[in-house]
Protein backbone atom coordinates (compact mmCIF):
# COMPACT_ATOMS: atom_id res chain seq x y z
CA UNK A 1 0.00 0.00 0.00
CA UNK A 2 2.88 2.47 1.29
CA UNK A 3 4.68 1.43 -2.55
CA UNK A 4 1.68 2.16 -4.10
CA UNK A 5 0.86 5.75 -2.58
CA UNK A 6 4.91 6.89 -3.15
CA UNK A 7 4.98 5.26 -6.68
CA UNK A 8 1.83 7.82 -7.56
CA UNK A 9 2.97 10.46 -5.85
CA UNK A 10 6.13 10.30 -7.93
CA UNK A 11 4.15 9.63 -11.42
CA UNK A 12 2.73 12.77 -10.23
CA UNK A 13 5.67 14.43 -9.59
CA UNK A 14 7.52 13.67 -12.66
CA UNK A 15 4.21 14.45 -14.76
CA UNK A 16 4.54 18.11 -12.54
CA UNK A 17 7.94 18.60 -13.48
CA UNK A 18 7.63 17.51 -17.25
CA UNK A 19 4.39 20.27 -17.62
CA UNK A 20 6.32 22.76 -15.35
CA UNK A 21 9.83 22.38 -17.92
CA UNK A 22 7.55 22.91 -20.94
CA UNK A 23 6.06 25.82 -19.73
CA UNK A 24 9.64 27.41 -18.36
CA UNK A 25 11.79 27.56 -21.11
CA UNK A 26 9.67 29.25 -24.07
CA UNK A 27 8.12 32.25 -22.12
CA UNK A 28 11.88 32.80 -20.77
CA UNK A 29 12.66 32.81 -24.53
CA UNK A 30 9.65 34.84 -25.97
CA UNK A 31 9.95 37.24 -22.98
CA UNK A 32 14.05 38.32 -24.21
CA UNK A 33 12.89 38.74 -28.13
CA UNK A 34 10.15 41.14 -27.05
CA UNK A 35 12.66 42.45 -24.59
CA UNK A 36 9.77 42.28 -21.55
CA UNK A 37 10.88 43.27 -17.98
CA UNK A 38 12.08 40.46 -15.30
CA UNK A 39 8.01 41.34 -14.01
CA UNK A 40 6.58 41.20 -17.17
CA UNK A 41 8.49 37.78 -17.79
CA UNK A 42 7.48 36.31 -14.73
CA UNK A 43 3.69 37.55 -15.30
CA UNK A 44 4.05 35.64 -18.54
CA UNK A 45 5.31 32.50 -16.52
CA UNK A 46 2.40 32.74 -14.25
CA UNK A 47 -0.20 32.76 -16.83
CA UNK A 48 1.82 30.40 -18.81
CA UNK A 49 1.56 28.04 -15.86
CA UNK A 50 -2.39 28.42 -15.43
CA UNK A 51 -3.07 28.19 -19.42
CA UNK A 52 -1.13 24.58 -19.78
CA UNK A 53 -2.29 22.99 -16.75
CA UNK A 54 -6.13 24.40 -17.41
CA UNK A 55 -5.74 23.17 -21.03
CA UNK A 56 -3.69 19.87 -19.82
CA UNK A 57 -6.99 18.76 -17.97
CA UNK A 58 -9.39 19.70 -20.37
CA UNK A 59 -7.49 17.94 -23.29
CA UNK A 60 -7.06 14.73 -20.71
CA UNK A 61 -10.80 14.73 -19.43
CA UNK A 62 -13.21 15.84 -22.48
CA UNK A 63 -10.90 15.62 -25.46
CA UNK A 64 -8.39 13.28 -26.54
CA UNK A 65 -8.37 11.66 -22.81
CA UNK A 66 -4.35 10.50 -23.20
CA UNK A 67 -1.79 11.61 -21.16
CA UNK A 68 -0.35 14.19 -23.26
CA UNK A 69 1.39 17.46 -22.15
CA UNK A 70 -0.58 20.66 -23.44
CA UNK A 71 2.05 23.44 -23.48
CA UNK A 72 3.72 26.23 -25.38
CA UNK A 73 3.85 24.95 -28.90
CA UNK A 74 6.92 25.03 -30.62
CA UNK A 75 5.05 25.86 -33.96
CA UNK A 76 3.89 29.07 -32.83
CA UNK A 77 7.01 30.13 -31.05
CA UNK A 78 8.22 30.37 -34.50
CA UNK A 79 5.69 32.75 -35.33
CA UNK A 80 6.13 35.01 -32.22
CA UNK A 81 10.21 35.19 -33.53
CA UNK A 82 9.43 35.71 -37.02
CA UNK A 83 6.68 38.32 -36.12
CA UNK A 84 8.97 39.80 -33.47
CA UNK A 85 11.97 40.43 -35.44
CA UNK A 86 10.02 41.56 -39.13
CA UNK A 87 8.24 43.79 -36.19
CA UNK A 88 11.43 45.01 -35.01
CA UNK A 89 12.71 45.74 -38.44
CA UNK A 90 9.62 47.66 -39.62
CA UNK A 91 9.85 50.03 -36.62
CA UNK A 92 6.78 48.16 -34.62
CA UNK A 93 6.21 48.44 -30.80
CA UNK A 94 6.78 45.24 -29.32
CA UNK A 95 2.86 45.83 -27.49
CA UNK A 96 1.38 46.19 -31.18
CA UNK A 97 3.23 43.50 -32.36
CA UNK A 98 1.95 40.83 -29.35
CA UNK A 99 -1.62 42.26 -29.60
CA UNK A 100 -1.53 41.29 -33.13
CA UNK A 101 -0.46 37.92 -31.94
CA UNK A 102 -3.36 37.68 -29.66
CA UNK A 103 -6.15 38.58 -32.83
CA UNK A 104 -3.81 35.30 -34.57
CA UNK A 105 -4.46 33.48 -31.43
CA UNK A 106 -8.11 34.20 -31.49
CA UNK A 107 -8.49 33.49 -35.32
CA UNK A 108 -7.56 30.22 -35.32
CA UNK A 109 -9.07 29.11 -31.69
CA UNK A 110 -12.42 30.18 -33.64
CA UNK A 111 -11.16 28.31 -36.39
CA UNK A 112 -10.41 24.83 -34.89
CA UNK A 113 -13.41 25.07 -32.55
CA UNK A 114 -15.56 25.38 -35.45
CA UNK A 115 -13.70 22.60 -37.40
CA UNK A 116 -14.00 20.07 -34.64
CA UNK A 117 -17.92 20.63 -33.31
CA UNK A 118 -18.94 20.62 -36.80
CA UNK A 119 -16.40 17.32 -37.58
CA UNK A 120 -15.23 19.38 -40.62
CA UNK A 121 -11.89 18.05 -39.52
CA UNK A 122 -12.35 14.65 -40.90
CA UNK A 123 -12.66 16.02 -44.56
CA UNK A 124 -9.20 17.03 -44.14
CA UNK A 125 -8.58 14.10 -42.41
CA UNK A 126 -7.16 12.70 -45.18
CA UNK A 127 -4.17 14.87 -45.86
CA UNK A 128 -2.30 14.06 -42.98
CA UNK A 129 -0.51 11.12 -43.90
CA UNK A 130 1.95 9.50 -42.05
CA UNK A 131 4.60 10.71 -44.42
CA UNK A 132 2.66 14.16 -43.74
CA UNK A 133 2.75 13.74 -39.92
CA UNK A 134 6.05 12.51 -40.04
CA UNK A 135 7.82 14.91 -41.89
CA UNK A 136 6.40 17.60 -39.63
CA UNK A 137 7.43 15.39 -36.31
CA UNK A 138 10.77 15.36 -37.55
CA UNK A 139 11.25 19.21 -38.78
CA UNK A 140 9.61 20.57 -35.74
CA UNK A 141 12.17 18.01 -33.17
CA UNK A 142 14.88 19.64 -35.58
CA UNK A 143 13.83 23.11 -35.43
CA UNK A 144 13.29 23.10 -31.74
CA UNK A 145 16.78 21.43 -30.90
CA UNK A 146 18.43 24.46 -32.02
CA UNK A 147 16.22 26.65 -29.52
CA UNK A 148 17.19 23.96 -26.48
CA UNK A 149 21.00 24.18 -27.74
CA UNK A 150 20.55 27.93 -27.25
CA UNK A 151 18.81 27.62 -24.11
CA UNK A 152 21.07 25.15 -22.73
CA UNK A 153 24.47 27.44 -23.44
CA UNK A 154 22.39 30.62 -21.82
CA UNK A 155 22.13 31.88 -25.17
CA UNK A 156 18.82 34.01 -24.09
CA UNK A 157 17.82 37.66 -24.87
CA UNK A 158 20.12 40.13 -25.32
CA UNK A 159 23.26 37.49 -24.22
CA UNK A 160 25.30 36.61 -27.25
CA UNK A 161 28.30 34.91 -25.28
CA UNK A 162 27.55 31.42 -24.39
CA UNK A 163 28.10 30.43 -20.70
CA UNK A 164 30.32 27.67 -20.74
CA UNK A 165 29.57 26.57 -16.98
CA UNK A 166 25.91 26.28 -17.40
CA UNK A 167 26.52 24.78 -21.14
CA UNK A 168 28.62 22.09 -19.37
CA UNK A 169 25.88 21.56 -16.51
CA UNK A 170 23.02 21.27 -19.02
CA UNK A 171 24.79 18.86 -21.13
CA UNK A 172 25.80 16.75 -18.28
CA UNK A 173 22.15 16.63 -17.41
CA UNK A 174 21.16 15.40 -21.07
CA UNK A 175 23.62 13.01 -20.79
CA UNK A 176 22.57 11.99 -17.51
CA UNK A 177 18.99 11.90 -18.57
CA UNK A 178 19.80 10.07 -21.79
CA UNK A 179 21.94 7.54 -20.43
CA UNK A 180 19.51 6.53 -17.43
CA UNK A 181 16.48 5.96 -19.76
CA UNK A 182 18.56 3.90 -22.29
CA UNK A 183 20.71 2.01 -19.09
CA UNK A 184 18.42 2.48 -15.79
CA UNK A 185 16.95 -0.27 -14.27
CA UNK A 186 13.61 -0.27 -12.45
CA UNK A 187 12.57 3.08 -10.53
CA UNK A 188 15.99 4.74 -11.51
CA UNK A 189 15.11 4.05 -15.76
CA UNK A 190 11.66 5.81 -14.08
CA UNK A 191 12.74 8.46 -13.15
CA UNK A 192 15.27 9.80 -15.62
CA UNK A 193 13.55 12.90 -15.93
CA UNK A 194 13.25 13.99 -12.50
CA UNK A 195 16.70 12.68 -11.42
CA UNK A 196 18.23 14.71 -14.12
CA UNK A 197 16.41 17.90 -13.18
CA UNK A 198 17.17 17.37 -9.64
CA UNK A 199 21.06 16.85 -10.19
CA UNK A 200 21.40 19.45 -12.52
CA UNK A 201 19.60 21.73 -9.97
CA UNK A 202 22.42 21.60 -7.36
CA UNK A 203 25.05 21.62 -9.56
CA UNK A 204 23.30 25.20 -10.61
CA UNK A 205 23.31 26.02 -7.24
CA UNK A 206 27.08 25.12 -6.15
CA UNK A 207 28.61 26.69 -9.84
CA UNK A 208 25.83 28.83 -11.15
CA UNK A 209 23.25 32.10 -10.24
CA UNK A 210 19.82 31.31 -8.75
CA UNK A 211 18.73 35.00 -8.42
CA UNK A 212 14.87 35.89 -8.33
CA UNK A 213 13.85 37.04 -11.47
CA UNK A 214 11.00 38.76 -9.20
CA UNK A 215 9.26 39.09 -6.42
CA UNK A 216 6.32 39.51 -5.03
CA UNK A 217 4.21 39.86 -1.66
CA UNK A 218 1.08 38.87 -2.53
CA UNK A 219 -0.20 35.75 -0.75
CA UNK A 220 -2.85 35.36 -4.13
CA UNK A 221 -2.86 36.88 -7.12
CA UNK A 222 -5.32 36.56 -10.10
CA UNK A 223 -3.39 36.62 -13.40
CA UNK A 224 -4.28 39.93 -15.83
CA UNK A 225 -6.78 39.53 -18.85
CA UNK A 226 -4.96 40.47 -22.06
CA UNK A 227 -1.92 41.62 -20.56
CA UNK A 228 -0.51 42.71 -23.70
CA UNK A 229 -3.93 45.05 -24.57
CA UNK A 230 -6.97 44.52 -26.70
CA UNK A 231 -6.36 41.77 -29.84
CA UNK A 232 -5.62 43.42 -33.33
CA UNK A 233 -6.65 41.42 -36.14
CA UNK A 234 -4.24 42.18 -39.12
CA UNK A 235 -4.86 40.72 -42.70
CA UNK A 236 -1.32 38.93 -42.86
CA UNK A 237 -1.66 37.33 -39.57
CA UNK A 238 -5.18 36.16 -40.15
CA UNK A 239 -4.18 34.62 -43.36
CA UNK A 240 -1.13 33.00 -41.48
CA UNK A 241 -3.52 31.85 -37.97
CA UNK A 242 -6.06 30.28 -41.60
CA UNK A 243 -2.94 28.37 -42.93
CA UNK A 244 -1.59 27.72 -39.48
CA UNK A 245 -4.56 26.05 -38.10
CA UNK A 246 -3.49 23.46 -41.02
CA UNK A 247 -0.06 23.02 -38.92
CA UNK A 248 -2.37 23.15 -35.36
CA UNK A 249 -4.43 19.67 -36.78
CA UNK A 250 -1.07 18.28 -37.92
CA UNK A 251 0.39 18.74 -34.34
CA UNK A 252 -2.68 17.40 -32.59
CA UNK A 253 -2.60 13.92 -34.80
CA UNK A 254 1.02 13.48 -34.65
CA UNK A 255 0.85 13.65 -30.52
CA UNK A 256 -2.15 11.63 -30.64
CA UNK A 257 -0.29 9.33 -33.10
CA UNK A 258 2.54 9.14 -31.42
CA UNK A 259 1.41 8.81 -27.89
CA UNK A 260 -0.97 5.76 -29.09
CA UNK A 261 2.47 4.16 -30.06
CA UNK A 262 3.34 3.68 -26.66
CA UNK A 263 0.54 4.35 -24.56
CA UNK A 264 -2.56 2.28 -26.32
CA UNK A 265 -5.23 2.98 -23.81
CA UNK A 266 -8.16 3.49 -25.33
CA UNK A 267 -9.77 1.75 -28.37
CA UNK A 268 -12.41 4.70 -29.55
CA UNK A 269 -12.52 5.06 -33.46
CA UNK A 270 -9.39 7.88 -34.17
CA UNK A 271 -12.40 10.27 -35.76
CA UNK A 272 -14.16 10.77 -32.00
CA UNK A 273 -10.52 10.94 -30.27
CA UNK A 274 -9.65 13.80 -33.32
CA UNK A 275 -13.07 15.53 -33.20
CA UNK A 276 -12.84 15.85 -29.03
CA UNK A 277 -9.28 17.46 -29.03
CA UNK A 278 -9.40 19.94 -31.90
CA UNK A 279 -12.25 21.72 -30.89
CA UNK A 280 -10.77 21.67 -27.40
CA UNK A 281 -7.85 22.52 -28.81
CA UNK A 282 -9.65 25.90 -30.16
CA UNK A 283 -10.82 26.40 -26.64
CA UNK A 284 -7.33 26.12 -25.49
CA UNK A 285 -6.21 28.49 -27.78
CA UNK A 286 -8.74 31.16 -27.04
CA UNK A 287 -7.57 30.89 -23.38
CA UNK A 288 -4.01 31.61 -24.50
CA UNK A 289 -5.14 35.05 -25.91
CA UNK A 290 -7.65 36.34 -23.51
CA UNK A 291 -4.42 35.13 -20.85
CA UNK A 292 -1.82 36.61 -23.14
CA UNK A 293 0.27 33.66 -23.46
CA UNK A 294 1.78 31.44 -26.24
CA UNK A 295 -0.59 28.90 -28.02
CA UNK A 296 -0.40 25.80 -25.95
CA UNK A 297 -1.02 22.18 -27.98
CA UNK A 298 -0.68 18.77 -27.27
CA UNK A 299 2.88 18.17 -27.15
CA UNK A 300 4.44 15.24 -29.48
CA UNK A 301 7.13 15.00 -26.84
CA UNK A 302 4.94 13.52 -24.68
CA UNK A 303 5.30 10.20 -26.06
CA UNK A 304 8.91 10.04 -25.84
CA UNK A 305 8.28 11.13 -22.36
CA UNK A 306 6.03 8.60 -21.38
CA UNK A 307 8.55 6.11 -23.52
CA UNK A 308 11.42 7.12 -21.12
CA UNK A 309 9.46 7.59 -17.79
CA UNK A 310 7.12 4.75 -18.34
CA UNK A 311 4.04 7.03 -16.58
CA UNK A 312 1.00 6.26 -18.42
CA UNK A 313 -1.71 7.01 -15.79
CA UNK A 314 -4.12 9.73 -16.85
CA UNK A 315 -5.23 9.94 -13.10
CA UNK A 316 -1.63 11.05 -11.85
CA UNK A 317 -1.53 13.52 -15.14
CA UNK A 318 -4.83 15.28 -14.58
CA UNK A 319 -3.67 16.06 -10.75
CA UNK A 320 -0.32 17.59 -11.93
CA UNK A 321 -2.07 19.49 -14.43
CA UNK A 322 -4.35 21.21 -11.29
CA UNK A 323 -1.38 21.54 -9.35
CA UNK A 324 0.28 23.60 -12.14
CA UNK A 325 -2.96 25.13 -12.43
CA UNK A 326 -3.51 26.08 -8.84
CA UNK A 327 0.17 27.08 -7.54
CA UNK A 328 -0.19 30.03 -11.20
CA UNK A 329 -2.42 31.43 -8.28
CA UNK A 330 0.69 32.09 -5.99
CA UNK A 331 2.91 34.46 -6.84
CA UNK A 332 5.56 33.27 -4.07
CA UNK A 333 5.50 29.50 -5.91
CA UNK A 334 5.61 30.86 -9.14
CA UNK A 335 8.53 32.90 -8.27
CA UNK A 336 10.25 29.83 -6.35
CA UNK A 337 9.51 27.54 -9.26
CA UNK A 338 11.12 30.03 -11.64
CA UNK A 339 14.54 29.67 -10.26
CA UNK A 340 14.52 26.05 -11.66
CA UNK A 341 17.32 27.44 -14.45
CA UNK A 342 16.34 27.59 -18.30
CA UNK A 343 19.14 25.81 -19.10
CA UNK A 344 18.31 22.59 -17.12
CA UNK A 345 14.85 22.69 -17.70
CA UNK A 346 16.12 22.73 -21.96
CA UNK A 347 18.35 19.71 -21.48
CA UNK A 348 15.42 17.72 -19.99
CA UNK A 349 13.06 18.89 -22.53
CA UNK A 350 16.02 17.97 -25.73
CA UNK A 351 16.66 14.49 -24.10
CA UNK A 352 12.70 13.84 -24.76
CA UNK A 353 13.17 15.22 -27.98
CA UNK A 354 15.61 12.63 -28.44
CA UNK A 355 12.66 9.71 -28.36
CA UNK A 356 10.19 11.90 -30.81
CA UNK A 357 13.09 12.00 -33.75
CA UNK A 358 12.58 7.96 -33.16
CA UNK A 359 8.67 8.14 -33.15
CA UNK A 360 8.94 10.25 -36.19
CA UNK A 361 11.15 7.65 -38.26
CA UNK A 362 8.59 5.56 -36.84
CA UNK A 363 5.70 7.22 -38.13
CA UNK A 364 7.52 7.89 -41.73
CA UNK A 365 8.05 3.78 -42.16
CA UNK A 366 4.44 3.00 -41.44
CA UNK A 367 3.92 3.24 -45.24
CA UNK A 368 6.87 1.55 -47.40
CA UNK A 369 9.54 4.92 -48.51
CA UNK A 370 8.85 4.22 -52.80
CA UNK A 371 10.46 6.67 -54.79
CA UNK A 372 8.29 9.01 -54.90
CA UNK A 373 7.57 9.11 -51.07
CA UNK A 374 11.23 9.50 -50.79
CA UNK A 375 11.45 12.74 -53.03
CA UNK A 376 8.72 14.33 -51.58
CA UNK A 377 10.22 14.03 -48.03
CA UNK A 378 13.32 15.46 -49.21
CA UNK A 379 12.16 18.53 -50.99
CA UNK A 380 10.17 18.72 -48.00
CA UNK A 381 13.14 19.02 -45.19
CA UNK A 382 15.80 20.36 -47.70
CA UNK A 383 12.95 23.31 -48.20
CA UNK A 384 11.72 23.23 -44.99
CA UNK A 385 15.12 23.24 -42.85
CA UNK A 386 16.94 25.12 -45.18
CA UNK A 387 14.94 27.49 -44.57
CA UNK A 388 15.88 28.07 -41.37
CA UNK A 389 19.69 29.03 -42.11
CA UNK A 390 18.68 31.78 -44.33
CA UNK A 391 19.12 35.38 -43.03
CA UNK A 392 16.49 37.36 -40.89
CA UNK A 393 16.69 40.03 -44.01
CA UNK A 394 16.09 37.30 -46.82
CA UNK A 395 12.25 38.03 -47.11
CA UNK A 396 12.47 41.85 -46.35
CA UNK A 397 11.28 42.75 -49.72
CA UNK A 398 8.14 40.96 -49.81
CA UNK A 399 4.69 41.61 -48.07
CA UNK A 400 4.51 41.27 -44.19
CA UNK A 401 1.89 38.39 -44.71
CA UNK A 402 4.39 36.47 -46.74
CA UNK A 403 7.14 37.09 -44.85
CA UNK A 404 5.37 35.31 -41.77
CA UNK A 405 4.55 32.41 -44.01
CA UNK A 406 7.59 32.10 -45.98
CA UNK A 407 10.18 32.25 -43.22
CA UNK A 408 8.73 29.75 -41.19
CA UNK A 409 10.23 26.73 -42.13
CA UNK A 410 7.95 23.94 -40.26
CA UNK A 411 4.74 25.67 -42.12
CA UNK A 412 6.72 25.78 -45.42
CA UNK A 413 7.87 22.63 -45.08
CA UNK A 414 5.19 20.78 -43.88
CA UNK A 415 2.60 22.39 -46.63
CA UNK A 416 4.94 21.23 -49.51
CA UNK A 417 4.52 18.07 -48.45
CA UNK A 418 0.89 18.55 -48.16
CA UNK A 419 0.31 19.50 -51.98
CA UNK A 420 3.09 17.45 -53.27
CA UNK A 421 0.57 14.01 -51.46
CA UNK A 422 -2.20 15.45 -53.06
CA UNK A 423 -0.58 16.42 -56.62
CA UNK A 424 1.53 13.37 -57.08
CA UNK A 425 -0.62 10.60 -57.28
CA UNK A 426 0.53 6.75 -56.88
Amino acid sequence: MINKYIDNSVSILQWFVFLLANALALPIIIGGIFQLSPAEISALMQRTFLVVGVSSCLQAWLGHRYPIADGPAGSWVSIFVILGQVGMHQGQRAADVLQILEGGLLVAGLLLFFLGVTGLVHRILRIFTPLVTGTFLLILALQLSGVFLKGMMGLQGAVSRPNYITATIAFFVFAMITVLSIKGKGWVKSYAVLLGILCGWILYAVFGDLSHRSSSTSLVQLPELFAWGTPKFDLGMTLTAILFTFLLVANTISAISAVQQVAPLSQESEKKVLTRSIWIGGISHMISSIFSTIGVVPLPASAGFIRLTGQKKVKSFLIAGLILAGISLIPSIVNFISLIPGPIANAALLAAFVQMIGISFQTLLRESLDQRRLTILGIGLLLGIGIMFLPEIAFNGIPASLQYVLSNGLLVGTLIVIMLEQLWKE
